[in-house]
């Protein structure tokens, strides 16, 4: 499915020095019945859990899949999030999400994440900033040079698409 930033890349993770997927969406998914609410449409925790889903699949092509804990001792504390509501999403429909690397330096991440409803529509956004964590000290600590070294190549390879203009946000009511 083409999605908010253009055509899809075939490729399937990435190494320092190769194309990074840009923008890059390997996860897809299906609303289930036991996260419609009252509403009779997905309650807003269940978009959280489909992008951490995307955030899973971008972590495993930057080499931070399930078994970074062990390789690295490291792993990643969300510190900040904002998301954005388009579209409905009701029982059955399938989403795709899209990820946008939107920054990255010795220590944080930032990601940015398009649910695409099934029409190919964005239904929903979310900003996440991340910061590297040393799981046996629980304090900020420097990304690993060899995943530092994908993270910048994935940043690079993003870094020619459209900036979402609601990257950066923030909640205000008018006036």
């Amino acid at each position: 499915m083409p999605g908010r930033f253009g055509q899809h890349d075939a490729m399937h993770g990435a190494t320092a020095g190769s194309t990074f997927p840009a923008p890059f969406s390997r996860f897809s998914g299906e609303v289930r019945a036991e996260w419609i609410d009252s509403n009779d449409h997905m309650n807003l925790a269940y978009y959280v859990v489909l992008f951490d889903h995307g955030t899973d699949a971008i972590y495993t092509a930057l080499g931070m899949g399930p078994d970074y804990k062990q390789r690295y001792r490291g792993g990643t504390f969300a510190v900040e999030t904002h998301t954005l509501y388009r579209a409905e999403l009701r029982q059955g429909a399938r989403v795709a999400i899209e990820t946008l690397v939107a920054g990255v330096d010795a220590k944080r991440l930032h990601l940015a994440h398009t649910m695409l409803g099934p029409d190919g529509r964005p239904a929903a956004m979310q900003e996440i900033l991340f910061l590297h964590v040393d799981l046996e000290t629980r304090r900020v600590a420097p990304w690993p040079a060899a995943i530092l070294a994908h993270l910048l190549a994935a940043r690079d390879a993003h870094a020619r698409l459209p900036r979402p203009d609601w990257l950066g946000g923030r909640i205000a009511m008018p006036g």
